[in-house]
């Protein structure tokens, strides 16, 4: 059964779960389609017959992307937001689970804020304290006690994930401030509650989690912020870049941990851009659970790549 709503923008987010936990689940409908017919490049308004096409192809995307979720040993939830038109697809956007590194955004987001409040300068520097060095991601860890700037400390976070790069930044900025910025953006499922690499937390429940919808709204945030989308453009290899072809941008922060894959991002179709938020979890096939993401990605994109071509009727205007 499927669900149309109206919304104002295009964001997906997917969550993939080995099994349905009760309490993460909506009792609602867990897919929906919702928002207007696409519109034309031209800004000519489309006849009734060319919006029923466009909701046919519509349909079909929706479909498509049911078809990757329902076939992956997991449950996948997602919130697509077209940043052109305000279409929205969802499934299971409400489903609270553990976010992995992707709970980064909420750091970047935090870092730029404080810098536009004057609180923090990115060529304000900080010797790497040895005991905030983990494991995990990153080149922090084997390194000894290097002066680097907030900036280098951003950039290691975000291009190789380094997680005592996060810890330096969650300890300058203050996880609390992190918190209540957070709860002023009304994303109440959204927290950051330990560092990174600390298992003993993660074992208690403290556990960094957030929503498919929730992370799409701190994206569409952070859309705004010109600085925060050139530093998560910067290169990086993930699920969700590979299913783009080699010349569209993304600015984004995937993450893993046992049996969870996360990815999330802006995608700079031409002429379509739309967020996109992959998360998973309770993997029985972790490289299964990757296929799908990228899946996903490839299915998003070659929907936006076609809405941005086709104009008000659908001919794909090439180069």
């Amino acid at each position: 059964m499927k669900r149309v709503l109206r919304a104002g923008c295009w964001v997906l987010s997917a969550w993939v779960l080995g099994a349905v936990v009760p309490s993460a689940v909506p009792s609602a409908v867990p897919s929906a389609v919702s928002g207007a017919v696409p519109s034309a490049g031209s800004g000519a308004v489309p006849s009734a017959a060319a919006q029923s096409a466009a909701d046919e192809l519509k349909q079909k995307f929706a479909h498509r992307a049911e078809e990757v979720a329902s076939h992956l040993d997991g449950v996948m939830a997602y919130t697509i937001v077209d940043l052109t038109s305000g279409d929205r697809f969802t499934h299971l956007e409400t489903s609270t689970l553990p976010t992995a590194s992707t709970i980064k955004l909420a750091i970047v987001y935090e870092l730029f804020k404080q810098v536009e409040e004057g609180r923090v300068r990115l060529d304000d520097t900080l010797v790497l304290d040895r005991a905030k060095a983990v494991g995990g991601t990153g080149v922090l860890a084997d390194l000894g006690t290097p002066t680097l700037s907030i900036r280098d400390y951003a950039v290691l976070m975000v291009r190789l994930s380094d997680n005592t790069a996060t810890n330096v930044l969650i300890d300058r900025l203050g996880m609390e401030k992190i918190a209540q910025r957070l709860q002023a953006l009304g994303l109440t499922a959204t927290k950051l509650r330990r560092h990174m690499m600390d298992t003993a937390a993660a074992r208690r429940g403290d556990e960094n989690v957030s929503t498919p919808a929730e992370i799409a709204r701190l994206l569409q945030t952070l859309q705004k912020m010109p600085d925060a989308i050139a530093l998560l453009k910067m290169s990086k290899e993930n699920r969700l870049r590979r299913g783009l072809p080699p010349d569209v941008e993304a600015a984004d922060k995937s993450g893993e941990l046992d049996g969870v894959r996360v990815d999330a991002g802006i995608v700079f179709a031409k002429n379509r851009p739309y967020v996109f938020s992959v998360m998973t979890a309770f993997l029985k096939d972790e490289p299964e659970g990757e296929r799908a993401i990228e899946d996903l990605s490839r299915v998003a994109y070659e929907y936006f790549d076609r809405l941005g071509a086709g104009g008000a009727f659908g001919r794909l205007m090439k180069p």
